[in-house]
């Protein structure tokens, strides 16, 4: 009988323990925090200037004179084409439109002389407002070998070099503002209702270690209903320095939404 007795003993703790191995280590519906709702998020700095900047037309790069990681100012060449062949067009059409125009002028004085009629007048000045539109096109090409800086900032990475030919619509170079970073995380769209702008939290960028105090900015304009999560953009203090495009790190907030 004693003996049955631990035999049924020794089932018993087996299956228990059985049990015990299936449960999860963790469960995050047995855990508190999640309970009371997180507190903390992960994100990410991303910088409102940024851009690839492409090539506008065909033709064969002579110069880049910024390389990957330089500082530039906003107006500086940063990409110059060879553009012998769109200068030539541009002279050949400003000198169709002083020909035009002189032959404009000739024609209203022979006019006032009542040596033409109106239709030889009409034509002319046809002709001569051809010959500045095919000039106004000229210029915008020969404006486009060359890409300027939209603003200042650094070079990320060249996506052509000098030498090469490249075809219109090519990328050339991607460029960023590190001054205009903006912390962007994804928090559970049960915040939503207690998440408002101008309220505080704390950012702290894994590279760094060191705190920051953000503020929100907006929020997205819409749930991700897969993840169930929303788009949350902050503001960085203006007093920011060292901090990079693309560094992440935890948003803790002061209270719990």
């Amino acid at each position: 009988m004693k003996s049955m007795l631990w035999a049924l003993l020794g089932l018993a703790g087996g299956i228990a323990g059985a049990w015990a191995e299936e449960l999860p280590t963790h469960d995050p519906l047995l855990d508190v925090s999640a309970i009371v709702g997180e507190s903390s998020a992960r994100g990410v700095l991303r910088a409102r200037d940024r851009a690839m900047l492409s090539s506008e037309l065909p033709g064969r790069i002579v110069e880049m004179p910024f390389a990957d990681g330089q500082d530039f100012s906003k107006g500086d060449v940063l990409v110059r084409f060879d553009c012998s062949a769109y200068q030539a067009q541009l002279n050949a059409a400003q000198a169709a439109v002083r020909a035009a125009r002189e032959e404009l002028g000739h024609k209203q004085q022979l006019a006032a002389l009542n040596s033409v009629g109106r239709f030889e007048v009409a034509l002319a000045e046809a002709r001569r407002a051809q010959a500045m539109a095919e000039a106004q096109v000229y210029q915008v090409q020969v404006k486009r070998c060359s890409v300027s800086a939209p603003f200042d900032g650094r070079v990320v990475q060249r996506k052509a070099q000098p030498h090469e030919s490249v075809a219109s619509g090519a990328p050339l170079l991607e460029i960023v503002d590190n001054r205009t970073l903006e912390v962007h995380l994804l928090v559970p769209s049960a915040w939503l209702g207690r998440l408002k702008p101008g309220e505080p939290f704390e950012f702290v960028p894994d590279e760094t270690g060191q705190p920051l105090r953000a503020t929100i900015k907006r929020l997205g304009a819409r749930i991700d209903e897969g993840s169930q999560t929303l788009l949350l953009i902050g503001s960085l203090p203006a007093d920011a320095t060292g901090l990079l495009a693309g560094m992440s790190g935890s948003a803790r907030f002061t209270e719990s939404p």
